[in-house]
């Protein structure tokens, strides 16, 4: 949605990226090939650069998230080679096999232009601006092994409040409950189109 509520995919462009992700996914576990998103009918939309993640469930559970905030590659390309990565990349689990993909089911969340050109980042101010379930958190910190970053769906999967939120921002970037409060340290917010296979 934009910040108008307004979705920037058509339910045909979402469509076809979950296609292209379960082709991908599966051309992948069964022949470790991957596919060319030109054989698909690309709309102008699905052409444009954004960042994206891909997470995949197995029954309710999940079982990989890979994604890119930036990308220097087409929705659809961003989406392909993100369906790939959460099914054989995500450290956190073991390759998808064959025999699974039956009991997978594939979300996609294309994140929403932010204050600058090319980032979908917007800084958090004040924490009131944060919408569960609208807002996705992005967290530096100094202290931290990098970033932290949790999708807009979070929150709500989790039954998390604000500050369980906040907390669990923290957590996901390495750095202790409060860091997004000290000096150095930089919140921001993030909006995405989030959509799947159950929709």
């Amino acid at each position: 949605m934009d910040e108008n509520g307004k979705a920037l995919l058509s339910r045909e462009e979402e469509r076809m990226l979950l296609r292209i992700a379960r082709d991908s996914l599966e051309a992948y576990a069964r022949e470790e090939r991957r596919i060319d998103v030109e054989n698909y009918p690309l709309t102008p939309m699905l052409r444009r650069k954004s960042g994206a993640f891909v997470t995949l469930r197995k029954e309710g559970r999940l079982r990989g998230c890979i994604g890119y905030t930036k990308s220097m590659m087409s929705i659809a390309q961003t989406v392909a080679e993100n369906a790939v990565n959460a099914g054989f990349s995500d450290p956190r689990f073991t390759p998808v096999q064959p025999g699974e993909l039956p009991l997978i089911d594939i979300e996609i969340s294309v994140l929403l232009p932010g204050e600058e050109e090319g980032s979908p980042f917007i800084e958090v101010k004040d924490v009131a601006e944060i919408v569960i379930g609208r807002d996705g958190l992005y967290l530096e910190h100094a202290g931290a092994r990098g970033g932290g970053l949790l999708l807009p769906q979070v929150p709500e999967e989790q039954g998390w409040d604000l500050d369980a939120y906040l907390k669990g921002i923290c957590r996901k970037a390495g750095a202790p409950n409060g860091a997004w409060k000290e000096p150095g340290s930089r919140l921001y917010r993030f909006r995405a189109q989030v959509f799947g296979e159950k929709d």
